[in-house]
């Protein structure tokens, strides 16, 4: 038996034949690295004399005037968090997390476009709920010692904390899982106006799934976690429906960014149209 890893992450113990077979379908690369008993130090598995045939899949050459065809779709294996009955579940969430945040062009290169809604949604309501709850939690300890309201208010602040917290546990799920949904609907709609939407709505949800789950802990860090969580949240969302999409990245850059522009223009509008009236009715 072989244990294999992806630069810091296992990706489990396997048979001869199984990473034989991986390596032949794209579930592993030549790149990742190996060890079994015996073995002094970890080697590529294209180093190991038994895949030394398998290590290199033939890949077809593209015909003239041919659209360029994927080389990442047979590796999308899933990330950790869908195959977690075999890595266990906090192992899984754990790995997961740590692909998307450090390395989220391979991750939304593995992960796969289907498999239903049900699991990027459970990732990212765990991830998010815990981010969402913690911060919330640290900012009424903040202001029940007075660090950021006045300190006349800090026995209101201890006061509703217990209301507050229940009501954001029970609450703060259900607006994850209506702005996932409604985000991801306009996303997709702008990624489809912008020419970028090569695949199904249900790519684009679970792209923002997997994000929203792995930067919503982030906000638990004190005082700038949540600024990191949305700015970090952005990145990894135009880097993730670029790869799942298979689109060039301007067009997953505008996609995302198009429902603020829009937001920020309409606003934009309204307030001269504010000014302009009040100074006409001055005139």
């Amino acid at each position: 038996m072989i244990h294999v890893n992806r630069g810091t992450t296992s990706l489990g113990v396997f048979s001869e034949q199984e990473i034989r077979e991986g390596l032949s379908a794209g579930r592993f690369a030549p790149t990742d690295i190996g060890w079994r008993e015996g073995m002094a130090t970890w080697q590529p598995l294209s180093q190991f004399q038994e895949f030394g045939g398998a290590a290199a899949p033939v890949v077809p050459p593209v015909q003239p005037g041919a659209p360029p065809t994927s080389t990442t779709v047979a590796g999308r294996t899933g990330l950790p968090w869908e195959h977690r009955q075999e890595r266990g579940f906090f192992n899984a969430f754990i790995e997961t997390l740590s692909m998307v945040l450090t390395r989220p062009a391979e991750a939304f290169s593995v992960m796969k476009r289907e498999g239903g809604l049900g699991e990027p949604l459970i990732y990212a309501l765990i991830g998010g709920s815990v981010g969402g709850i913690v911060s919330f939690l640290f900012s009424l300890g903040f202001q029940s010692i007075g660090l950021f309201a006045d300190r006349n208010n800090s026995l209101a602040a201890m006061t509703g904390m217990g209301i507050g917290s229940v009501a954001i546990v029970i609450l703060l799920p259900l607006f994850i899982v209506i702005g996932l949904f409604i985000g991801s609907g306009i996303v997709h709609l702008c990624l489809m106006i912008v020419g970028g939407a090569n695949h199904s709505f249900e790519t684009t949800f679970r792209v923002l799934a997997f994000t929203q789950g792995s930067t919503g802990p982030l906000q638990i860090i004190p005082l700038c976690g949540g600024v990191i969580s949305v700015v970090w949240a952005l990145v990894c969302n135009c880097i993730g429906l670029a790869r799942a999409h298979e689109t060039d990245t301007g067009r997953a850059v505008l996609a995302v960014f198009l429902p603020l522009i829009v937001c920020c223009g309409g606003l934009t509008l309204v307030v001269f149209g504010v000014l302009g009236a009040w100074s006409g009715s001055h005139h």
